[in-house]
């Protein structure tokens, strides 16, 4: 099995950017090349923008390109959970919007020849306890205009796995995420756009200028729009209304026949189901993707046991199967369930980003791409469909409030745990083993040692965001934040989420085994929004 590499990623066609040309000013400049970035800049090139795409990775690299390939209205308990709180018309003003990006995923699907299958997606309980949410499920995607059925008892019991009850969707999708992204890019450069990758953003400016600092240099633009899964920037505090949530997926080689529906539980550990086929992914040996085993960033004490329990669950129920590649990936959830898409205050409306997709990105993104669109090229709203007001003008409940409340209580938490546990391990320390991380103290301070390939280096384990403890992945052997979700590799560059800076390496101490050289801190600038 190919380690922590999506099946849609192991023969995908790479997509090379071109040289970034510092100083070049643009109509708009997206950062990240995921389907929200190339999605709103194929429709502004469309409109006759001139648009450029910075990607610090590639097409694909982080959640858009390691999802399940699941695009379905029919979002496990998403819409109930909406309707306890909120009223009618915002949930089927969300759905609405969904239905909207899901339209549009597959019409351009079907414009530049990315196949897909259609499939039933169901939402099922896995326990008596879980009937309710189905109850719940069912009556609120009625109400919000969904024809959604309750499954019969017999087809209940034809499941390889338990499923006690069931609400039904038909017609949804299975895709292969990564052969859309390749194909979006293709057209995005086919119609006079630009890719730039392997360039990461460090700064994010409305004033003097709109624009963005890279690595590579500055570029000016009358628009940016952040498609980072979550901004890159502090302006309107939203890392702290929304909470990053990794799910790990794993593909199989099966025998038999192959399942036809898209299935979540809506209990106990969520389990998402698919089969793989010609049309709906690539030409491997796996025929089967299980995902789910979810957990809050930086929060689980083996993330790699959360891959085994898929693995364990998959071969209870379909006895032979063999995992053939695992993975995991990020998304954010909003405080209030719904994403945030639109201008960044303190922008100027020069700045505009979208995030909290909660994992649902195959709908969500498509949608936000339309009203970014929408946006800036100015349509007024009452050309505008519906839900893009509705949504925009969406107020924020006691429930929304409680929940924000609590998810900030366990940063605070979080903070003070991982610091006090952090003095418990004075160093120096045991050269950890092959895979495995510790965190320790050093003069007061949390430092992060590991061991990868061989290699045993030590690094600041203060997040760069908010200073926050980082706690070892032992599945993706990266640092990871409890605090906002920000995420670095073992020898401290940094992956995603609001962080912008690499973390310090360390010099070696006497009685500590390390590898490295000392090293200088790998960034010092200050991380600053103007």
């Amino acid at each position: 099995m190919t380690p922590m590499t999506p099946i849609w990623k192991q023969d995908a066609e790479s997509v090379a950017g071109t040289p970034f040309e510092p100083g070049r000013r643009r109509d708009v400049v997206v950062v990240g090349a995921g389907l929200t970035g190339l999605s709103t800049a194929l429709l502004l090139t469309r409109q006759g923008m001139d648009v450029a795409v910075v990607e610090a990775d590639e097409v694909g690299g982080l959640a858009s390109g390691a999802n399940t390939g699941k695009l379905t209205l029919l979002q496990g308990s998403v819409l109930s959970a909406l309707r306890r709180h909120h009223p009618a018309n915002l949930v089927r003003a969300y759905v609405e919007s969904n239905i909207d990006g899901a339209q549009w995923l597959t019409s351009i699907a079907d414009e530049l020849r990315v196949s897909y299958s259609h499939r039933t997606a169901y939402s099922y309980a896995q326990t008596p306890a879980g009937v309710a949410t189905i109850e719940a499920e069912l009556n609120a995607a009625t109400e919000a205009g969904l024809p959604v059925r309750r499954v019969e008892p017999d087809l209940l019991a034809q499941s390889p796995f338990d499923m006690v009850d069931a609400v039904a969707l038909d017609r949804q999708v299975a895709i292969d995420p990564q052969r859309l992204l390749v194909a979006l890019t293709h057209a995005l450069l086919r119609e006079g756009g630009t890719l730039h990758t392997g360039v990461r953003v460090t700064r994010v400016h409305a004033v003097p200028r709109a624009g963005v600092e890279t690595e590579a240099g500055f570029v000016a633009a009358d628009h940016v729009v952040l498609a980072t899964a979550t901004p890159i920037t502090d302006r309107g505090l939203y890392f702290a209304k929304v909470r990053g949530l990794r799910s790990s997926g794993v593909a199989f080689a099966t025998e038999g026949p192959l399942l036809e529906g898209l299935y979540l539980a809506v209990d106990g550990e969520t389990k998402s189901v698919r089969s793989i086929t010609a049309d709906d992914g690539p030409a491997h040996a796996a025929q089967l993707v299980v995902g789910g085993n979810g957990f809050p960033v930086g929060r689980s004490p083996s993330p790699l046991a959360a891959v085994n329990g898929l693995v364990a669950w998959t071969q209870h129920h379909f006895p032979g199967a063999e995992p053939v590649a695992s993975w995991s990936a990020q998304d954010y959830e909003s405080h209030d369930l719904i994403p945030f898409v639109g201008a960044m205050p303190r922008g100027l409306g020069r700045i505009r980003f979208a995030t909290g997709y909660a994992k649902w990105g195959l709908s969500n993104a498509p949608a936000a791409a339309l009203r970014l669109t929408a946006e800036i090229t100015r349509v007024p709203r009452r050309e505008r469909p519906d839900w893009m007001n509705v949504i925009a003008t969406r107020f924020t409940v006691p429930a929304d409030l409680a929940r924000g409340g609590v998810q900030n209580l366990r940063i605070g938490w979080e903070a003070a745990s991982g610091w006090i546990g952090a003095q418990a391990v004075p160093t120096p320390v045991r050269r950890p083993a092959e895979g495995e991380g510790v965190v320790a103290s050093r003069g007061g301070q949390p430092v992060g040692i590991s061991t990868v390939e061989g290699r045993t280096c030590a690094v600041s384990a203060v997040c760069t965001h908010l200073g926050g403890v980082l706690r070892w992945n032992d599945a993706e052997l990266t640092w990871d934040c409890p605090l906002h979700a920000s995420r670095f590799t073992a020898d401290g560059c940094r992956i995603e989420g609001p962080a912008l800076r690499d973390l310090s390496r360390l010099p070696r101490v006497p009685g500590e085994e390390l590898d490295d050289d000392p090293g200088e801190s790998l960034r010092s600038e200050p991380d600053i929004d103007r």
